[in-house]
């Protein structure tokens, strides 16, 4: 068994005292891990790098084993995204989703090309982060959990929304969500349609909205937490100012 395919590398994590065990989303694949020999030698850091785009090939002698990764490096991602603070956390919040709310060996190409969107923007912070919470949506719907956000759940009219029910995911016009807007889930509006560059405050409430559903339903169907890097970016943009920083050295 064997396919070569171009991936998103999620994560690799040392094993034994040379190897790595790696994970990568490819378009066609999805999610698939597999063991990286002597991964951990100091010839191959730069590769293996989480966020990297590789060009891979997977070997295996039967199709559920943990098989063996190869790879080429297509875009370092990861090392262009260091320099700067912004970036390698949308980066790593990114990645971390998409590790930790993805099934195994299933394919998924409208997310995998969501997250291709995100690592291709992450020079331009507000459009990482815009486009991250597009694939979060994406994510959302892939895995069964799609958000409604065309029409009110109450009234069913398409324009003046401004909410989303944090139970149902349905969008709220701002009438029919007026009496309840302390319980409601603003509705930022770069995702109903304007074409403004959106504000930092409308990324963190899009961040909030997206990460309620992800953590309700996505992680909190199988027990687990919404992963650090990601709390943590949200955290980063609703406490501080985010888009017109200084990055580090």
């Amino acid at each position: 068994m064997d396919w070569e395919s171009p991936g998103i590398l999620l994560m690799a994590r040392p094993f034994g005292e040379a190897d790595l065990i790696a994970s990568a989303f490819t378009e066609a694949e999805g999610r698939h891990a597999g063991l990286v020999r002597h991964g951990q030698a100091r010839r191959h850091a730069p590769l293996w790098q989480a966020g990297n785009l590789l060009h891979l090939r997977w070997t295996a002698r039967l199709a559920d084993n943990l098989g063996v990764y190869s790879a080429e490096l297509a875009h370092p991602t990861a090392s262009l995204a260091m320099p700067s603070a912004g970036a390698l956390a949308v980066l790593n919040a990114a990645l971390s989703v998409a590790e930790g709310a993805l099934p195994e060996r299933t394919p998924h190409p409208r997310a995998f090309a969501g997250l291709l969107r995100v690592i291709a923007t992450l020079a331009e912070p507000a459009r990482a982060l815009t486009e991250l919470v597009w694939f979060e949506i994406v994510l959302l719907s892939e895995l069964g959990f799609g958000l409604d956000l065309t029409r009110c759940a109450v009234s069913g009219q398409t324009t003046d929304l401004a909410f989303v029910s944090p139970r149902s995911g349905r969008a709220v016009s701002a009438e029919a969500g007026a009496e309840w807007a302390a319980r409601l889930l603003p509705l930022p509006g770069f995702l109903r349609g304007a074409n403004a560059m959106p504000s930092e405050a409308d990324l963190a409430a899009g961040l909030r909205l997206t990460g309620h559903f992800l953590a309700r339903d996505a992680f909190g169907a199988s027990h687990r937490p919404l992963p650090a890097a990601r709390c943590a970016l949200y955290e980063r943009l609703a406490g501080t100012i985010f888009l017109d920083e200084t990055d580090h050295d």
